[in-house]
């Protein structure tokens, strides 16, 4: 699983991130303030990606990327800091690159897996039980043969793979799969999750969460 670091003082920005990011099956840490993030990452530098506020307290973005760059972990800097001289000191001093406040989700997960792309670090091969899945082509395989999905079906059925055994909310799997907001009285969701359950043989495993939403489990 992809392991990012989240180094944000502002909390219900970095709570967002991490609810979203979880959803697409990311393992996320949230810190905030500098040292904590130098601290911890003197005991485990495993992280995949680190998302890194500029204006941070104790130790800034700009002081925390020097510790961080012998380490070849790739970051994003995070920041409302919009200059010109800003961007051109952050993406010199090593970021991969330079988001500005306020962002969309949509467009911070598109750079975040341009990122993993980058230095080969996205989950591109996942399986469920006989259930294979080639995210970078979107083949679905069960057992020998080839499972034709939609778009929609096809990312709704990695969005719950990457959540085995977790319930997926409605109002978040439609923002996250259809990057809208959740109407209540619709059937979009239930309609793509019956045409998977049958596509793939998933009556048992896929199920319904009465009225909150749908979950895949592995027994």
């Amino acid at each position: 699983m992809i392991k990012i670091l989240i180094v944000e003082d502002e909390k219900p920005i970095s709570d967002m991130m991490v609810m979203s990011l979880k959803l697409m099956g990311y393992e996320c840490t949230a810190l905030y303030n500098g040292m904590d993030a130098a601290n911890l990452l003197e005991e485990d530098q495993s992280f995949d990606l680190i998302l890194l506020d500029i204006m941070l307290p104790e130790i800034n973005g700009y002081e925390l990327m020097e510790y961080i760059r012998p380490m070849g972990i790739p970051v994003i800097f995070i920041t409302a800091k919009a200059s010109l001289d800003d961007r051109i000191k952050g993406l010199t001093s090593g970021a991969e690159d330079y988001i500005i406040k306020p962002f969309d989700m949509v467009e911070l997960r598109a750079r975040i897996n341009i990122v993993l792309r980058r230095f080969n670090k996205s989950d591109t091969l996942l399986a469920y039980k006989n259930i294979s899945i080639d995210v970078e082509n979107r083949v679905v395989t069960r057992g020998n043969e080839e499972v034709k999905l939609s778009p929609r079906e096809f990312d709704l059925f990695v969005m719950f793979v990457r959540n085995v055994n977790i319930t997926l909310f409605k109002d978040r799997i439609y923002e996250t799969i259809w990057e809208g907001e959740w109407q209540p009285e619709s059937r979009i969701i239930d309609l793509n999750v019956q045409r998977l359950r049958k596509k793939l043989n998933l009556k048992e495993e896929l199920i319904t969460v009465y009225n909150a939403g749908y979950r895949l489990v592995d027994k």
